[in-house]
């Protein structure tokens, strides 16, 4: 079965875990996740990424 994986800069959809329904964009793809900003901290003025397994998100454009 192929593996549909993301690209850099592609906007994916996260489908499980604590982040389930949030939306951000690809910045590395890595073997088996990619790593995803996910938002924009306003207090720390940092952005807020986190790593999602290859599985556990879709692709939305």
């Amino acid at each position: 079965m192929a593996e549909n994986k993301a690209n850099v800069g592609d906007k994916i959809e996260i489908m499980n875990g604590e982040h389930k329904g949030k939306k951000g964009e690809v910045l590395i793809v890595r073997e088996n996740s990619v790593i995803v900003e996910i938002g924009h901290n306003k207090v720390r003025d940092e952005p807020i990424k986190t790593v999602i397994n290859h599985k556990n998100y879709k692709i939305v454009s």
